[in-house]
């Protein structure tokens, strides 16, 4: 057992049941992008997608790019700062791709609404979204994806505090195998 393990109140979800999702989801995007059409460019949101996007494209089974973008919104603290500004910018260029946007978890909307603006911008063709969790009970703006982009969620959650599988508090809790909530004493101080 890992130290960190001790600070988990409860597993949200188990390694084994995150990796069936993540097939599922990557079966999904395969079929929605047919063998002929463009090369979709997968777009990971540093650094929370990590785990998850090395786990998902090796479900894509298509041609693809992947490249990774960064938009702070947390500092350290536990609440979303409402203000996202891009810190880290793609290399590759987007004009007329198709773009899927890996995402570690939806809660407000604000980041996303500026990742997907700051895709459109670059003239992307198509925006979906592919998110391993969704927190729709925190949801303040609406976003909207792009041409005939899709929302892929792996699962809703509970308004709890995640972490784990890429998630963090503070930096740690990231190489947890499972998504889990963290006891408040960690982060309430």
């Amino acid at each position: 057992m890992m130290a960190l393990e001790k600070h988990i109140e409860k597993v949200l979800f188990s390694a084994e049941v995150i990796a069936e999702r993540v097939g599922q989801l990557g079966s999904e995007i395969t079929s929605d992008f047919p063998g002929e059409s463009e090369s979709p460019v997968f777009v990971g949101v540093a650094t929370g997608a990590c785990l998850f996007l090395a786990d998902l494209v090796r479900r894509i089974d298509l041609p693809i790019a992947i490249d990774f973008i960064r938009a702070e919104s947390y500092g350290s603290g536990t609440v979303s700062s409402g203000t996202p500004r891009i810190s880290f910018d793609l290399k590759l260029d987007l004009t007329d791709k198709h773009v899927v946007l890996v995402e570690d978890i939806v809660d407000t909307g604000n980041t996303l609404n500026c990742l997907i603006e700051h895709l459109k911008a670059k003239k992307a063709s198509s925006v979906s979204v592919c998110t391993l969790l969704d927190k729709p009970s925190r949801r303040k703006v609406h976003f909207e994806l792009v041409g005939k982009g899709k929302f892929y969620i792996g699962f809703q959650c509970p308004d709890e505090f995640a972490v784990g599988y890429g998630m963090d508090f503070a930096e740690q809790y990231r190489n947890l195998s499972y998504i889990g909530v963290l006891k408040p004493e960690y982060y309430m101080n």
